[in-house]
């Protein structure tokens, strides 16, 4: 397997559902997200866009630990933001 270096953060995070779920379906997997750097904004379309083709890359993982594990065979930089913990009221 080839090793990646690459200058930018991952984050590795545990979705949320969107305030239009009732459900707690797509929360369970664990995802390794690169940061977007170098945002703009395109003058035709008024889009924000970025030249920087690692941001679109999401990956999914079963566990925390083969986040973090995948991360770190490969040579990234990494930060985990943990799940909080849901309010019953």
């Amino acid at each position: 397997m080839k090793q990646v270096n690459l200058n930018n953060k991952a984050k590795i995070y545990k979705p949320t559902k969107t305030a239009m779920q009732s459900g707690k379906g797509n929360t369970k997997d664990w995802v390794l997200e690169f940061d977007t750097r170098k945002n703009g904004l395109n003058l035709l379309t008024g889009w924000e866009t970025s030249t920087d083709t690692m941001s679109e890359i999401r990956l999914n993982f079963i566990s925390k630990e083969q986040a973090v594990e995948y991360a770190k065979n490969n040579n990234i930089d990494f930060y985990i933001i943990e799940p909080q913990k849901r309010k019953l009221i």
